[in-house]
């Protein structure tokens, strides 16, 4: 199969990431996936306050996404969203297994992630930036965090879906993704899909996440050099 754009069914679009470009934070990164640009933000941990928010035995993490008003072809209304709320849970919850949260109590992390440029993908791109900008931050981590999604197109399982393969989908699933243990921290799936199809779908994901994994190590090799573990 060659899809619109010209990749095929298993290929994503260009992939680009990089750490360290937001001076005046403790960690952060820009993950570009085609025409999908997400940039987060890590602050912490630092001491939580109010102090009643504080728990004695690990810190909280606290994950904010928003779209900027000029990132897609209509003007997106400042503020949160059911829509942004929804995919800032989603993103926490796929973060926090990997976090070491009981290394820091009494403290906050929070990761503040902007989708700059939107053109489908950008929960998954969000993940794998806030996951870049946690390790960058020198956050203790078991691992990273990949994500990406895939679905079914004219009969046939496809990576990394664009806006327009979105809207002729059967099913758009977006998974998050530990490569040392194999394990998924976020599956959602909008749309109905067979039981058969499912599992299709699902391991094109993982080797899309594999190979993000690869991005995600060469990017913070490139700042951290021999620190940065894979």
């Amino acid at each position: 199969m060659v899809r619109k754009d010209g990749r095929k069914a298993d290929e994503m679009r260009e992939v680009k990431m990089e750490v360290g470009v937001v001076k005046n934070a403790d960690g952060s990164a820009r993950v570009r996936i085609g025409k999908t640009v997400a940039v987060a933000t890590v602050y912490g941990p630092r001491e939580l306050h109010p102090k009643h928010l504080q728990d004695n035995e690990k810190a909280v993490l606290t994950c904010i996404y928003m779209m900027a008003p000029f990132s897609t072809t209509e003007r997106v209304r400042p503020g949160p969203s059911r829509r942004s709320h929804e995919i800032s849970l989603v993103t926490r919850c796929a973060l926090e297994k990997v976090v070491n949260l009981k290394d820091y109590p009494k403290a906050t992390i929070d990761v503040y992630i902007l989708i700059e440029q939107a053109n489908a993908g950008t929960r998954t791109a969000g993940i794998n930036a806030a996951s870049l900008a946690l390790a960058d931050a020198g956050i203790q981590m078991t691992d990273l965090v990949t994500s990406i999604a895939a679905g079914k197109v004219d009969d046939e399982y496809v990576v990394d879906l664009t806006g327009e393969e979105e809207k002729v989908t059967g099913c758009d699933l977006p998974i998050a993704y530990l490569p040392r243990t194999q394990e998924i921290t976020l599956m959602q799936m909008d749309g109905d899909l067979s039981k058969a199809d499912v599992k299709g779908v699902l391991k094109m994901c993982i080797k899309g996440c594999e190979k993000l994994h690869k991005m995600q190590v060469d990017a913070l090799k490139k700042k951290w050099g021999k620190t940065a573990k894979e």
